[in-house]
């Protein structure tokens, strides 16, 4: 019998689903104020990550991303963070040069073992990806939480941003949809799902040379605001609006099982919610959630055909406020 303690009963969300609300988000990052003219992206423009010229031929990336258990396996949860953190650069046209370890643990209720197994399996990733792990910070706390900081350096010629998307281009997707739904049907049944873990662990390293060597200059990777959500900041900063063709979408297997048996993340529910307003569509609800669903380590959305990977939708003009339509 199994007496390792489960992960994902020790955490209040799941992976990317844990996410400050979007509008909650938008609205805590507009309080701010205007960001920081030196930067070449900064957080005022909702990217992916930061970016810095340093007055040479390349550009400085930086980013962190950290979230609570999204599967019960301490190292898949390590690989998966990584990979997670790793996009946010892969999504701006960039490469991942080196990262550090950002943990909490939970010291009266977990061994420490369990945290070795997160940090090996991030290292893991990383040492895939080609990117140094040297050191990180970690701090004793109720719910375990791992992610890791990541600089990276980015070509400025070549830079991939979410507000570049321009009428006429398609929309390229590179990673199926679903892995939120299947999520919550493993933390609630402790079900395992290896085909959402391979998705989680895949890096989007090749999907972003694809991308640069296609041209684009427009895109993002999708994480915890779905597809609607993370599409509808790119529409929005770009001033354009966007067409989604539903059935074109890949999804993971068994995620509209499990959608139709009732697992659906919060942060699935509340991206559905905060798009609405700029929705365009008569399709079911659940085809709708499906689109919103919160991903964790999801692919590259980006504005241009890429090779090799399938085309979703379309950008459109505005014709007045930004909006996302969806057609079967």
């Amino acid at each position: 019998m199994d007496r390792r303690p489960r992960l994902t009963s020790y955490s209040s969300g799941g992976g990317c689903a844990c996410k400050l609300p979007p509008g909650e988000l938008r609205e805590l990052v507009t309080s701010l104020g205007p960001g920081d003219a030196s930067l070449l992206v900064g957080a005022d423009s909702a990217d992916d990550a930061a970016v810095m010229a340093m007055g040479g031929p390349e550009a400085t990336v930086l980013t962190a991303d950290f979230f609570s258990p999204v599967v019960d396996d301490a190292g898949d949860w390590g690989r998966i963070a990584a990979a997670n953190a790793l996009s946010d650069v892969y999504a701006m046209g960039g490469t991942p040069r080196l990262a550090i370890n950002l943990l909490t643990w939970p010291r009266g209720e977990l061994p420490l073992s369990l945290a070795a197994e997160v940090l090996a399996g991030a290292q893991e990733v990383c040492r895939q990806a080609g990117c140094a792990v040297g050191g990180g910070h970690s701090v004793s706390g109720p719910e375990p939480l791992f992610g890791m900081a990541v600089v990276g350096t980015v070509d400025p010629a070549r830079l991939i941003r979410v507000d570049r998307a321009q009428p006429g281009q398609p929309l390229t997707l590179t990673k199926p949809l679903g892995v939120g739904i299947l999520n919550a049907r493993h933390k609630a049944t402790g079900e395992t799902f290896p085909e959402a873990v391979r998705v989680m662990t895949t890096l989007n390293a090749a999907a972003a040379e694809s991308a640069r060597a296609a041209g684009v200059t427009a895109g993002t990777d999708v994480t915890g605001f779905g597809l609607l959500g993370h599409l509808l900041s790119m529409v929005r900063g770009s001033g354009v609006s966007a067409v989604v063709h539903a059935g074109a979408v890949p999804v993971v297997e068994g995620a509209r099982e499990s959608l139709a048996a009732g697992y659906v993340p919060g942060g699935s529910r509340r991206n559905l919610d905060w798009v609405r307003e700029a929705l365009r569509s008569d399709l079911p609800e659940e085809e709708l959630l499906l689109l919103a669903d919160a991903q964790t380590s999801g692919g590259l959305l980006v504005a241009g055909e890429v090779p090799g990977y399938p085309v979703v939708g379309e950008v459109v003009a505005a014709g007045g406020a930004s909006t996302v339509t969806v057609r079967g």
